[in-house]
């Protein structure tokens, strides 16, 4: 088991990486894994809308579909705080939206 966890730590902080610096595909994986509990990562939809939305916002055409799929089991202030982490995460890595 705690093999399994280094895995799936090491996943997410490899694909964050990737994400800071600007790829796309990395956002739509943590969606992905945040969406589903992938690698046993615990089901987040606040953290996998963020995912999603920066993906969708960097042109992601299935992002933009998930992200709308998992929209439909949130709340409003979920969405909202979903929204606020991605502009967040945004200005600390010093990305932009496409």
């Amino acid at each position: 088991m705690a093999h399994s966890l280094k895995s799936a730590t090491f996943l997410i902080e490899s694909r964050i990486a990737d994400a800071a610096r600007g790829d796309c595909n990395a956002c739509y994986d943590l969606g992905i894994i945040y969406s589903t509990g992938a690698s046993g990562t615990a089901i987040d939809l606040i953290e996998a809308h963020k995912w999603f939305n920066l993906a969708a916002v960097w042109g992601s055409e299935a992002a933009q579909a998930c992200r709308s799929d998992i929209a439909e089991d949130m709340t409003a202030r979920e969405i909202a705080e979903a929204q606020r982490q991605a502009r967040a995460w945004l200005v600390q890595t010093g990305r932009r939206a496409a």
